[in-house]
């Protein structure tokens, strides 16, 4: 339908697989796992619940009547009510037991929880996968001399190598956020209307030992360890807070590399991939622009804002809870985990076939190397017997004519050249030239590589088995 707006999320940027955890099917689908774990925990623990209503709903697990539960909502205003009589016309001799001493949040909130973890782990799959990437890059290319920036304005040298570890070590803060996340996920659990399961200890006449063990039973089926201990009628809301805190944190990481090459790309001494019969503009054909990257940050600047969004419905809740939550979840989460995934499609798709120009990166470290040397030759000819004020007025004054060169005149940076025909810099002559080597400048960028991508990276992608198979994505 053309006439209709179309959520880009969904038809350009997010993936299949994101797209599917957030879909109708996948969402009633587990809302009937949930009736299914709960009907089974009951009839377990003594209620007159039998095989054949068990078995009638999960023949029905996964071919959810959408037009039944559409027109009965329409009719009783209540989307669970909607899907627990959908769920009934399928399986008649189950319609007596369906949400059984449950509320809608049983489904609604446990669902959401269960959701979210399944696209958390496809986050986290594809960060390793940029993880994996950015730290063979940085490996190939860890003894690059190229300049550092700081104020966006040349600094000492770094290498090429060294400046993707401040991508990764981001990622890598990101990446233990993210499986702490992963790990304490609790469901809201089979508490009532309230949070106090007073339902439940009606069905099972007061015995408060069954009534926590038919919530253990659950959450086990479910596929998690815990519930939150206590709940109002929904689980707190300051967990979406935190999850979309991850996402963003994700986010700011993708933003800053995005960012950063978009600059190296104006310098051209790096590029995010350009095919072959891409255009980069519709009035200049010549144009490289660097969509991709700018696509990132657009999407990171929209994820990175949504925290506030969750942090407000938080702290707004009434008691044990208002319904004022609940359109805005249904846009907000779904939407925060979709654009995150669009934006690491593209972090993995840049970082697999970026280019690097050291012709260009050699040509930005000659025009500003000869000031860094300064340093090292003064301290030279002062060891040769020099006497350092007079040497040092020298320099200032040969840096001023040089910088005069290139800021004026548009020249190269002569500086090396006047100081090889001063005299008083004589003791250095013999091998300024090997002084003026970039390798020279870089301290231990090249071994602090390689130390922190073998030291904190790979045990990282060792544990999580990621092999260069899965880092194929397309964009």
């Amino acid at each position: 339908m053309k006439d209709t707006y179309e959520n880009p999320l969904i038809t350009r940027y997010a993936s299949k697989e994101m797209s599917r955890v957030f879909s109708d099917d996948n969402r009633f689908t587990t809302w009937r796992k949930l009736w299914i774990a709960l009907a089974e925990g009951e009839k377990e623990l003594g209620l007159d619940i039998t095989d054949e209503q068990i078995a009638q709903m999960k023949a029905h697990v996964s071919d959810i009547n959408y037009d039944v539960a559409a027109a009965r909502e329409k009719e009783v205003r209540h989307d669970v009510m909607a899907h627990v009589y959908a769920f009934g016309q399928q399986a008649p001799a189950a319609k007596p037991i369906i949400h059984l001493g449950a509320t809608s949040c049983y489904v609604t909130d446990n669902a959401e929880v269960i959701l979210m973890r399944e696209a958390l782990e496809l986050i986290k799959g594809k960060l390793l996968q940029v993880m994996k990437k950015l730290s063979a890059f940085a490996l190939k290319y860890k003894g690059m001399p190229t300049l550092g920036f700081t104020h966006l304005q040349p600094a000492q040298l770094t290498t090429v190598g060294k400046r993707a570890c401040l991508w990764l070590q981001d990622l890598l803060m990101d990446y233990e956020d993210l499986t702490a996340m992963i790990s304490g996920l609790k469901l809201r659990g089979v508490k009532g209307t309230t949070g106090t399961q007073a339902s439940f200890m009606t069905l099972f006449d007061g015995d408060g030992e069954k009534v926590k063990a038919l919530e253990k039973i659950v959450v086990e089926k479910m596929g998690f360890t815990s519930a939150f201990a206590v709940s109002g009628q929904t689980y707190t809301r300051k967990l979406d807070y935190n999850v979309l805190s991850v996402l963003s944190r994700i986010a700011q990481s993708a933003y800053k590399f995005a960012n950063d090459l978009r600059i190296l790309q104006n310098m051209k001494e790096m590029e995010e991939p350009f095919e072959a019969h891409q255009i980069g503009s519709s009035a200049m054909a010549y144009k490289r622009n660097p969509m991709r990257s700018e696509r990132m940050c657009a999407l990171a600047r929209y994820v990175i804002t949504l925290p506030e969004n969750e942090a407000i419905t938080a702290s707004t809740q009434w008691f044990e809870r208002t319904l004022d939550d609940s359109a805005n979840k249904r846009i907000t989460i779904p939407q925060a985990f979709l654009a995150t995934d669009g934006l690491l499609n593209l972090y993995v798709n840049i970082t697999g076939a970026m280019v690097v120009y050291d012709k260009v990166i050699a040509k930005h470290i000659a025009a500003e190397l000869p000031f860094m040397a300064t340093e090292t030759i003064l301290m030279e000819c002062v060891k040769a017997g020099g006497d350092r004020q007079e040497l040092h007025e020298l320099i200032r004054c040969h840096s001023m004519d040089a910088g005069a060169v290139v800021k004026q005149q548009g020249g190269d940076n002569d500086l090396i050249q006047r100081i090889k025909k001063d005299k008083a810099f004589e003791a250095v002559w013999d091998h300024i030239d090997n002084i003026m080597d970039p390798k020279n400048f870089i301290g231990r960028a090249e071994a602090q590589t390689e130390e922190f991508v073998n030291e904190h990276i790979i045990p990282v992608l060792r544990s999580e088995q990621i092999s260069e198979e899965e880092t194929e994505i397309n964009v």
